[in-house]
Order: structure tokens, then C-alpha cells, then sequence
């Protein structure tokens, strides 16, 4: 499935809006669509070129802004997932769009009182952001790890799939 997407992605983005074929992210939710912008010249100081990259960023949104609204509709109803959009440009990721799904966990208190010490110090608002702090912290930290796993976990569904049908 994920192949049939990053194809069917690729070849509806018109071409001249990313410097690549696009990466593709998905999870049971949601297809994050991540392109990348031709960097920008490397010429002037570190402030002028961070602002180059935001108006490029911010230029490349609203110019595409349209158009991606009827791609992501059309893939919505084909693929039966939200789409979102971001863009890599100057080293810098930023997404357009994104889904905020709710997660329902059972913490034991020791655990609680994680959170609650991190909205008490102001890291962050709710006992739902500490968690989620804690979740882009620990995915952070932990990424080669993470990306052997998922590596793992798609060959298993390729295996998964090219065996026999148990629903028959």
C-alpha cells in the first residue's frame, strides 16, 4: 500500500515543486506528504539566510495552496486518510498541516506524577502536552532504533502479504 501511495503522490505533484520525489509518511491516521525546496544560495549571513529560507518556506505554501487542497481531497477519498503537507528547505522541516489524533493511555501514578512535574514547571500546559513532550523527546533520542523498527515492521508486511489469503 505505502508504495501505491508515494506513487500515486509523485505522479500528481506537478513537477517543478520539490527538488525530489516526495517522502511519504504514514500511520493508520494520517499520510504526511514532505517535499524538498532547492536550497537556497548559501551567500550572506546566518540571519539573512534564515529569513531567505522562511520566505521560501511561506512563497512555496501559498503559491501551492490550491493545488494541494485537490490533491489531498483527491487522495483523502481514494486512500480513506487524512493528507497533510510540509517542506524541507535550508535544513529546516516545517509542516503545513497536520493531524492531532487523541491517544488513550492508563499511566500509574508515578507515572502521573511525570507529567504533572512538567506542567507544574511550565514545560508544558497540560498533562496531554507532557505526554506528548515526552513522546517527540524519547522519539528524538531513539531514531536509528525507531527506523530499524519500522524497517522491520514493513518487512514483515511484505512477507504478510505475499502469502496466502486467510480470509478465503
Amino acid at each position: 500500500m505505502e508504495s501505491e501511495i508515494r506513487g500515486w503522490f509523485t505522479g500528481r505533484m506537478p513537477e517543478g515543486w520539490f527538488s525530489g520525489p516526495p517522502e511519504i509518511v504514514l500511520d493508520r491516521e494520517e499520510i504526511a506528504v514532505l517535499g524538498t525546496l532547492p536550497d537556497p544560495p548559501a551567500e550572506g549571513g546566518e540571519a539573512e539566510r534564515a529569513a531567505l529560507v522562511d520566505g521560501l518556506i511561506r512563497r512555496f505554501r501559498e503559491e501551492t495552496r490550491e493545488r494541494r487542497i485537490e490533491i489531498a481531497r483527491e487522495a483523502e477519498r481514494r486512500f480513506r486518510q487524512k493528507v497533510s503537507w510540509g517542506v524541507v528547505c535550508g535544513g529546516e522541516t516545517v509542516m503545513f498541516t497536520t493531524l492531532s489524533v487523541p491517544v488513550m493511555t492508563r499511566l500509574r501514578q508515578s507515572e502521573r506524577q511525570v507529567l504533572d512535574t512538567l506542567v507544574a514547571a511550565g514545560v508544558a500546559r497540560s498533562r496531554s502536552d507532557a505526554l506528548a513532550w515526552c513522546v517527540r523527546l524519547v522519539g528524538k533520542h531513539t531514531d536509528t532504533w525507531l527506523a530499524d523498527l519500522r524497517d522491520a515492521l514493513q518487512h514483515v508486511d511484505r512477507v504478510r502479504s505475499s502469502g496466502p489469503d486467510v480470509n478465503s
